[in-house]
């Protein structure tokens, strides 16, 4: 079992920054890839950045050149540094940890991120 816990949303003005940090816990052992999603009201989750045990990153084309995930050694925390906020980043972030094949799949809380314009 692996628990997680995030943090740093808020409200931020268009243009600025946010730091979303997940802190994990328990089995780590077991995770191959670390990821955050958001959901926004009336939409469906979806992936916006994550990393590999291997340290590959994969984002998605809206948050590229914007926003950058990174981990600790340990992957006991996960980050997601975002920049150049737009309104329409506006959701709330989830952060993931799962298996390789999806044996096992860990989502945190989720930490609300609001731009305004």
């Amino acid at each position: 079992q692996v628990r997680l816990v995030e943090s740093g949303g808020g409200l931020v003005q268009a243009g600025g920054s946010l730091r979303l940090s997940c802190a994990a816990s328990g089995s780590i052992f077991t995770i191959d890839v670390m990821g955050w999603y958001r959901q926004a009201p009336g939409k469906q989750r979806e992936l916006v950045a994550a990393i590999s045990r291997g340290d590959i990153t994969n984002y998605a084309d809206s948050v590229k050149g914007r926003f950058t995930i990174s981990r600790d050694n340990t992957k006991s925390t996960l980050y997601l540094q975002m920049n150049s906020l737009k309104p329409e980043d506006t959701a709330v972030y989830y952060c993931n940890y799962r298996s390789r094949y999806f044996d096992y799949n860990y989502w945190g809380q989720g930490t609300q991120v609001t731009v305004s314009s």
